[in-house]
């Protein structure tokens, strides 16, 4: 078969990225033929897959969105395709992979004039065209939740919604010689073995919460305090978060990395993840945490905090946030050692005894069992 994959960005470190790789990748693996169009590229293209650079002459990201839906619907309107999968919401698609949260519920949150804003009405209509009850997209959800979310704004048939499994690399597993890699990588930062190690993973530092996380380590007891570091890894400016740790005087316990391609080593060498996002639809990495046995002290509103819970492999930030209840959960959780072996123990089990790895294929199965013919 062959297939058209629409994103509005890749580079290699991104969540929704790095889904979009492996299920591409699961596709080619079975056979099939996948073009991409897209208007930015960053990063190797693996061999086999046909990328098309869409040149979009816009200056904002919403009209770039309804440039680039322009663009995907011309090029691709002579049905020469079997499934026509996005990325980005947009009309034309067979499918879309779900992986942002409701626009239609975030804007109930701004003030009433955002709604007449061009940006808020382009992203509306475009959301409308895939989740309207009389659009055919099939849609692919990363979690039930987000189900109930659209259906209560769009009304949209049941039928057309696939709740997907979640999808790590089998690498974040974490293999028997953890504790090698654990002194091998604190010895290359120059973190002292009995040093605590918080770490943050995700790009996009201000949706995810790092100051949050920040603000936490700053409020730690002294003793605690200067006896820890908060690692932090991904693709953003890290300027104004560098400012930040200056003002919080905890500098020299922040560091900072771009997205990198050995995050397992990471996972195996911390003490705890820490995620207190201000929103996110799923945050893959908390299941990857716990098939590396780490614990998690993460926010509530995560789509994927529910595995958490079941698993009790860590804590969750109650909503309404208040940072501090952050602070204090953070200071609790490193200061009880055999607690987080525990919670640690209890997320590599549960790894263990659910299905967490399968979303690539589950999604190359819906695309070929419900291609247009």
């Amino acid at each position: 078969m062959k297939f058209a994959f629409t994103l509005i960005k890749y580079f290699p470190f991104g969540g929704l990225q790095r889904d979009f790789m492996r299920i591409a990748e699961a596709c080619l693996k079975r056979g099939h033929e996948v073009d991409v169009f897209t208007p930015y590229w960053q990063g190797e293209v693996p061999a086999g897959l046909n990328v098309t650079m869409l040149k979009l002459k816009a200056l904002s990201n919403h009209k770039r969105r309804l440039a680039m839906s322009r663009e995907v619907c011309r090029l691709t309107r002579d049905n020469r395709y079997d499934a026509i999968v996005g990325f980005s919401k947009m009309p034309g698609l067979d499918f879309y992979y779900a992986a942002d949260s409701c626009f239609a519920e975030r804007v109930e949150k701004k003030p009433f004039w955002y709604r007449y804003t061009g940006r808020c009405r382009s992203y509306l209509l475009l959301e409308q065209t895939v989740f309207a009850p009389q659009a055919a997209t099939q849609i692919m959800l990363l979690t039930e939740k987000d189900r109930e979310t659209y259906q209560r704004y769009y009304q949209t048939p049941l039928e057309r919604f696939h709740v997907l499994p979640p999808g790590i690399a089998r690498d974040r597993l974490a293999p028997p010689d953890t504790n090698t890699i654990r002194r091998q990588l604190r010895a290359e930062l120059k973190i002292d073995p009995e040093t605590y190690v918080v770490l943050m993973v995700g790009s996009g530092f201000r949706t995810k919460g790092t100051d949050r996380a920040m603000r936490a380590l700053a409020a730690l007891p002294a003793p605690l305090r200067n006896n820890a570091v908060l690692v932090i890894i991904g693709k953003d400016n890290f300027r104004p978060f560098r400012r930040l740790a200056g003002r919080l005087g905890i500098q020299r316990q922040i560091l900072f990395f771009h997205g990198r391609d050995d995050i397992p080593r990471f996972l195996f060498s911390a003490d705890m993840l820490l995620h207190p996002a201000y929103r996110e639809n799923t945050g893959t990495v908390l299941i990857e945490a716990m098939a590396a046995r780490l614990p998690v002290l993460a926010s509530d509103v995560c789509g994927y905090a529910d595995h958490i819970a079941k698993a009790d492999a860590g804590q969750l930030v109650p909503s309404p946030f208040d940072q501090d209840t952050l602070n204090r959960m953070l200071a609790e959780m490193l200061q009880d050692a055999a607690q987080r072996d525990r919670w640690g123990a209890n997320g590599g089990h549960y790894v263990a005894q659910n299905d967490v790895f399968s979303m690539p294929e589950k999604v190359a199965d819906i695309i070929e069992g419900s291609a247009p013919c």
